[in-house]
């Protein structure tokens, strides 16, 4: 069965929507305070590594859980909500098709209870 990752167009599929994504999320005035003061360049490097290895790919993500890279930023479930439509439409924008795109927000799903901080404000 071909991964996510090959049916995407691999790692040079990944490194477009990674740019894509964050081109929108750092746009959006609802989220852009949570990157005034991050290192773009190596959060990207991160996000690919991430994606790459939730989405099949050869690549191993050796970075923080979920639980502990959003660890203290106050992430309501809006914002998370927010960030997922951004990376569908940025996905969209990098020809991904739709069942798979909807396959990768079924994915990330789960990732919700441990990104978003449950004393923020909704």
């Amino acid at each position: 069965m071909t991964s996510i990752f090959d049916r995407i167009g691999g790692a040079e599929a990944v490194n477009a929507t990674v740019e894509e994504f964050y081109a929108r999320v750092v746009s959006d005035p609802s989220l852009r305070e949570y990157f005034a003061d991050v290192d773009m360049r190596r959060l990207k490097a991160h996000q690919r590594s991430f994606v790459a290895a939730a989405l099949g790919g050869p690549q191993e993500y050796r970075g923080k859980s979920m639980g502990e890279a959003h660890a203290g930023l106050g992430v309501t479930a809006a914002h998370f909500d927010l960030v997922v439509g951004h990376l569908a439409a940025a996905l969209a924008a990098c020809g991904v098709a739709d069942d798979t795109i909807a396959a990768i927000a079924s994915a990330l799903a789960p990732l919700k209870a441990q990104i978003v901080d449950s004393a923020a404000a909704a």
